[in-house]
């Protein structure tokens, strides 16, 4: 098997008198660098030419493998000043010296400040978020969203709280629920954002079966902590959206959220999710209809929160298809015009490009008819939306033809297991036989997200070819009431007998599509199985967990695989030019950043998670040697 790469024919270089002039300090200000998340950095001194001799600056260790068990840590770091914040895997944040690593101040939300509710979706966090009066003197601080429910504000160069800021510097968001949803997993996982001086959130809560709390997103003011704005993501009677929940399934629906963060329009005062799915997950006979906004981009006004605009991109979900990430907001060329965008990755391994200020999908979108249910009372959506340009990232059926070919006993263990199951196109409900999921609860995309390059209009998207299989099984009576009509079997990935993926490799992947033309410029395997390699097998890639940045280097950097390993790419042809192990997996987005003229690469290295590689603690430091 061989990888042919597909290459641009040009690319246009947009002109920087700051690269001219060479800065000698230059941040990461936000999880996405800039508040519409391209994950782009101007900074060029590490770049094609000298990528190779990348050396570890210096290693943090958050010391939290002592005594307990090893969590993943998914943060990527900010750095302002000088300084870098950081958010770990027990949820304490961090600040250090951005240039030798060494600690300034530390803050611990679970051992100061202990809650009774247990976190969210394994207690992760993604990273927190920095705001600023912009006085030379002024306040600074640090907002740190807790999957248990919580909102901190401190003071960025103390790491005290704020004392002004909700309950003591303490704001807990279960109280703006009701009681029965207060109860119930609830809290972000995701950075906050924002915009002026307002503090805007999505949750992450549970998608069932049984109740799950809201995903609402909310705003509140970032000196006081009072809440300023929500959205109800399940629109209540005379919302938009409110016909699309037939009867009174809206009521007590919960989920559709946005868990993987936002994206903001500073210009235009806008705020820009992805949500996830409805609440069950895998199966909707007590939510007839369309149900929005549930697995749609959105736009929302930031000062007041009221509706702007959406777009669905997986109607009546049954597959755990969120979309899993803010949306990127871009500029592309279209008929020779700029125009300002928002490009949306997602599970099902679409992108859909859409105009900023009206939602107008800006490559031509069509209905295609999709397999039915029948599971009793189900009611799947008879055609979905799909994008002519992009093509999919990520693979759209499963079946005999293209079952794993790396072994005849891999081959024969997923045929045997495969005649007992319904296979075949994406978007084949779940059944009471079990079915095939394809692209798998991972995507597709998944919160790894998607990295923009101004200069060449090219998206960068690290995806995943894992299929599922999801079996629906009837509630025992004497937990309808609580569970409703169906749960399942679990999540489960369909393996072969050694453990790896059932679909024919790459199992993963890095794709540059170009947005101005909706064409791949290239696809590669990302990651490598070392043992498999040895036998022979070319690299199949491997899941991955963690998104890539570009710089204007000319580089592509990612981790987020199985071979625990950091990675830069050629942004232009994709040629793999760096590589160098990590002490665990890097699940995480990386940051670049410049401080006393030096460029620096950092990345998280948890591991754990749900690659289930060993557990790591430490964040790692890269530049160019002396």
């Amino acid at each position: 098997m061989r990888w042919n790469l597909l290459r641009i024919v040009s690319f246009v270089v947009l002109p920087s008198t700051a690269l001219a002039q060479a800065p000698s300090s230059v941040d990461w200000p936000t999880v996405g660098n800039d508040p519409g998340c391209m994950r782009y950095s101007r900074l060029n001194q590490i770049n094609r030419g000298n990528v190779k001799t990348l050396k570890q600056a210096w290693i943090y260790h958050t010391g939290e493998l002592k005594g307990r068990p090893g969590k993943t840590i998914e943060c990527t770091p900010l750095v302002i000043d000088g300084v870098m914040y950081v958010t770990t895997g027990y949820l304490r944040v961090v600040a250090l010296d951005a240039g030798t690593g060494k600690e300034r101040w530390q803050f611990d939300p679970l051992r100061d400040h202990p809650f009774r509710f247990d976190p969210t979706s394994g207690g992760v966090n993604r990273g927190c978020a920095y705001w600023s009066d912009g006085k030379p003197a002024g306040a600074r601080r640090i907002v740190h969203g807790t999957s248990d429910g919580r909102l901190f504000l401190l003071d960025a160069k103390t790491g005290k709280l704020v004392p002004e800021f909700g309950d003591g510097g303490i704001l807990d968001l279960r109280k703006g629920l009701e009681p029965a949803e207060a109860r119930l997993p609830y809290g972000p996982t995701s950075a906050p954002v924002i915009w002026q001086d307002t503090i805007i959130l999505g949750v992450s809560c549970g998608e069932g079966p049984g109740p799950s709390s809201p995903g609402d997103i909310r705003a509140f003011d970032v000196r006081s902590g009072r809440e300023r704005w929500r959205f109800h993501t399940v629109p209540r009677p005379g919302e938009v959206g409110h016909d699309t929940w037939e009867g009174d399934s809206w009521k007590n629906r919960g989920a559709v959220n946005a868990w993987a963060g936002l994206s903001v329009d500073r210009e235009r005062g806008l705020i820009f999710a992805g949500l996830g799915s409805a609440a069950f997950d895998f199966y909707g006979g007590d939510r007839h209809g369309n149900n929005l906004f549930a697995n749609c981009t959105l736009a929302l006004d930031a000062r007041t929160g009221k509706y702007v605009w959406h777009y669905q991109t997986l109607r009546h979900d049954l597959w755990d298809h969120d979309l899993p990430a803010y949306p990127n907001l871009v500029t592309v060329t279209r008929d020779g015009k700029r125009r300002d965008a928002v490009a949306q990755v997602t599970k099902t391994g679409y992108v859909f490009v859409f105009d900023r200020e009206t939602g107008k999908p800006l490559f031509e979108i069509e209905d295609r008819p999709v397999p039915g249910s029948d599971v009793p009372g189900e009611k799947a959506a008879a055609t979905q939306p799909i994008p002519k340009k992009p093509a999919s990232f990520a693979v759209q059926h499963f079946d005999e033809s293209n079952v794993t070919d790396i072994g005849p006993s891999n081959r024969a263990s997923v045929l045997e297991a495969m005649a007992r199951l319904r296979r075949g196109p994406a978007f084949n409900p779940p059944s009471l036989q079990g079915t095939v999921v394809i692209p798998g609860y991972h995507g597709g995309a998944n919160w790894s997200g998607a990295s923009f390059d101004p200069e060449t209009g090219l998206l960068y998207v690290n995806s995943n070819n894992v299929p599922n299989i999801i079996t629906l099984i009837e509630s025992k009576p004497g937990e309808k009431a609580r569970l409703g009509a169906y749960t399942h079997t679990g999540y489960v990935q369909f393996l072969d007998n050694q453990g790896y993926p059932a679909i024919k490799p790459p199992w993963g992947l890095l794709t540059a599509i170009n947005l101005n033309t909706g064409d791949f410029a290239w696809q590669v395997p990302l990651g490598e199985h070392v043992e498999l390699t040895r036998r022979g097998i070319p690299r199949t890639g491997t899941e991955t967990f963690g998104g890539s940045i570009v710089t204007a280097g000319g580089l592509v950097f990612i981790a987020g695989t199985k071979d625990e390993r950091i990675h830069a790419f050629d942004k232009t042809t994709g040629a793999l030019l760096w590589e160098h192990p990590l002490p665990a997996g890097g699940y995480a987005t990386p940051s670049t950043y410049m401080i006393g003229g030096r460029q620096f690469l950092v990345i998280a290295a948890g591991g754990a998670g749900k690659l289930r590689t060993k557990a790591g603690d430490a964040f790692v430091a890269f530049r160019l040697p002396d």
